[in-house]
């Protein structure tokens, strides 16, 4: 008897540290991923400034719609949903393509380290609020914790308590509608997670973002291939295929996967990669201020991720 309880309890021990192991393995590969998405802020400013921002709102998508494809196929996802999966996933795509505009019309009146700062710094907080209301999520007084620090952190990277309300303007609404909006696409994966496979949702929701972009995008000749310059193109090539598909597939995965509110503390990590790399390209300034909420950002990631010594066991 004693050696059948052993053999169980080796197996627990086993399956727990195997699970350990993948939210390790989740936990690295999401940071990687927001931090291709922060670059994907400063690569995107260098694409509105050689092209416009219908025509670069409509490329972003329609190649990470062409580059996801051959992963669907390669990894045999079923291509099957009901009526209301289908639903979300066109409201996931008129709204995902809303985002697309405003992102690459903030980022023509506003530097990329400051949007990237504040669109991935409220949306978390806005998932949150969303998630309890429609969801009815619940955290732990742990998870809130970490929240509450992510939110401290958010309002040190927007200097909120050296300049108050300063960061409100005209040109700012472009960054706090990307917030708001990007916040209800999270929801809607979460729920569309439960009729249809993350991958087919995602590449459904890029398939009508490309046709609706797309349409603003023809009195601005986006097929005239010579009317842009290389740097345009090699530019939204990496936005497409690495911020685009890689990143944002894993980024409606894990919402369906974990929930809403936990995948949207990662975009606090978001700032790190589009502050660095918009200081690299564009020489803009690195407040203290700014490192220190990024520093806090980390910080509420790593302690909403924590697990309790009594949950490995």
């Amino acid at each position: 008897m004693k050696g059948v309880l052993f053999s169980y309890q080796k197996q627990d021990d086993t399956k727990a540290l195997d699970n350990t192991k993948n939210t390790a393995k989740y936990v690295i590969w999401m940071i990687i991923a927001m931090l291709f998405w922060g670059f994907a802020w400063t690569a995107g400013k260098v694409a509105a400034e050689h092209s416009n921002a219908e025509v670069a709102a409509f490329w972003r998508y329609a190649i990470s719609f062409l580059s996801i494809i051959p992963v669907v196929l390669l990894l045999k996802t079923p291509l099957k949903t009901d009526r209301i999966g289908f639903m979300y996933m066109v409201g996931a795509g008129v709204l995902t393509s809303l985002f697309n505009y405003l992102f690459f019309a903030g980022l023509s009146h506003g530097q990329a380290g400051y949007g990237g700062t504040m669109v991935t710094s409220l949306a978390p907080i806005i998932t949150y609020i969303l998630s309890i209301a429609m969801l009815g999520t619940k955290v732990s007084s742990r998870q809130i914790t970490a929240l509450s620090i992510g939110i401290f952190g958010a309002l040190i990277l927007l200097r909120v308590p050296f300049d108050g309300f300063a960061f409100l303007n005209v040109d700012s609404s472009y960054f706090l509608g990307c917030a708001l909006v990007w916040a209800v696409i999270t929801v809607i994966s979460q729920k569309a997670a439960k009729r249809a496979h993350l991958m087919f949702y995602t590449l459904v929701v890029f398939g009508i973002t490309t046709f609706i972009n797309m349409l603003f995008a023809l009195p601005y000749r986006p097929f005239d291939f010579a009317a842009y310059d290389e740097v345009f193109w090699w530019t939204i090539l990496f936005i497409g295929v690495i911020p685009g598909t890689f990143s944002t597939a894993l980024y409606f995965v894990s919402a369906g996967k974990v929930g809403a509110h936990r995948t949207g503390v990662f975009m606090f990590i978001v700032p790190v990669g589009a502050i660095v790399s918009s200081w690299v390209v564009y020489d803009e300034s690195l407040a203290l201020s700014t490192l220190i909420g990024c520093l806090l950002a980390f910080a509420a990631v790593i302690l909403f991720n924590m697990k309790k010594a009594s949950d490995r066991r």
